[in-house]
């Protein structure tokens, strides 16, 4: 098992993930002190229905979102808040 530490892990995440897919465990550090096994979802977890997690969802698309706007417009709020210096 290769031991790698938590900068190691944030910085080549992808990396890290693609090797777990391919079945590599690793051990990881935090100043020196183990912390954390990632390993592999054996078969056998995964036919006993374990919950491993909930499934990926959708990500909200703020863009299509419907704008808000308030009854003041932004700039005469600051223009009134500038005044008052």
């Amino acid at each position: 098992m290769k031991s790698i530490t938590q900068r190691e892990l944030r910085n080549d995440n992808a990396q890290v993930i693609r090797a777990v897919e391919a079945g590599e465990s690793f051990l990881v550090t935090k100043n020196g002190v183990s912390v954390a096994v990632l390993r592999p979802v054996l078969p056998s977890e995964k036919e006993a229905g374990l919950p491993l997690g909930r499934p990926a969802r959708r990500r909200v698309r703020y863009a299509e979102q419907p704008r808000v706007t308030g009854a003041v417009p932004t700039g005469q709020i600051l223009e009134e808040l500038r005044g008052e210096r």
